[in-house]
């Protein structure tokens, strides 16, 4: 029996297990593959607040180091399902919680072209207000049409040399302020009805290629075409909204009154590392209070 479980270790559930484990509480963190999620694949980051500049590696070290020395339990299991009565399935055990915190982040949808991987963080990113300010004065295209797509446009034209604009599609009408915004932008050229084929550059990005042959010089490309939560196994004890993201009416609690939500996973504004270790702690003193009230 656990007074509190953490599933996942990224940047939320390390931070959620930081403040339960300096508790008198038996803590334990249930993490799939690897301690960091995300961010540890980030080569810098310059946003966190207090840190000049560290890499997304040892942020997430430090953090795991931190809530290693309190002695908080971390097993590396996939965990399967979860029960009402609080009971958690992983592939390798069951075990019992008084409350849950559910930290298991989100994925940026990938296009799956040949050396995606091997260009991250060497001119390929996924977020423009986290990696922008490295491409001032170059060239960038962004690829995607939702209302973030359209933000880190505006974004980065204010940032960058010139921006190349690949919506894929027409459906950004339902955003259609903001495209009225990007076409006042002279930086900004709008590449239409086509998507990206090739990825090309030795140690770095160089190149894109489109689906009519037609090559672009770029020095970085933001790919924003959503984000995936891994929040399948959860749909039977908790609400969920049509895009698979955790309900939280005010950011920590979902609809079971003994489970808790942190980071990316829940429906949210802002999906920052800032915001993630600001939800894990609030979950964590939340449960605990709870617990003991």
């Amino acid at each position: 029996m656990y007074d509190v479980i953490i599933v996942g270790a990224g940047p939320a559930g390390l931070t959620a297990a930081l403040y339960a484990g300096r508790t008198s509480r038996k803590i334990l963190v249930l993490e799939a593959k690897a301690y960091g999620g995300q961010i540890i694949k980030a080569n810098k980051i310059v946003n966190y607040p207090g840190i000049l500049e560290i890499s997304g590696f040892d942020f997430a070290t430090h953090l795991y180091e931190q809530v290693k020395q309190l002695g908080v339990e971390i097993k590396y299991e996939t965990v399967n399902r979860i029960d009402e009565d609080l009971t958690v399935h992983t592939t390798k055990s069951i075990y019992q919680a008084k409350s849950i915190i559910i930290a298991t982040g989100s994925e940026n949808k990938r296009l799956n072209l040949p050396r995606e991987n091997e260009l991250v963080g060497k001119g390929i990113s996924y977020c423009a207000t986290c990696d922008g300010s490295f491409f001032k004065g170059k060239t960038v295209a962004v690829l995607g049409e939702d209302k973030i797509a359209l933000e880190d446009v505006l974004y980065l034209a204010d940032i960058v040399k010139k921006v190349y604009w690949i919506p894929r599609n027409k459906s950004e009408k339902e955003n259609q302020k903001l495209v009225e915004e990007i076409k006042l932008k002279d930086n900004v050229e709008r590449i239409e009805s086509q998507t990206i084929t090739s990825l090309l550059g030795e140690d770095k990005l160089e190149e894109i290629e489109l689906d009519q042959n037609q090559r672009i010089k770029v020095d970085g490309l933001f790919i924003a075409i959503g984000q995936s939560p891994k929040n399948e196994i959860f749909k039977n004890v908790i609400d969920m909204n049509e895009d698979g993201y955790i309900v939280s009416d005010d950011g920590v609690h979902t609809s079971h009154p003994k489970i808790y939500v942190a980071g990316d996973t829940r429906v949210k504004t802002l999906r920052q590392l800032t915001t993630a270790v600001s939800d894990g702690a609030i979950a964590a003193t939340t449960a605990i209070k709870e617990m003991e009230d």
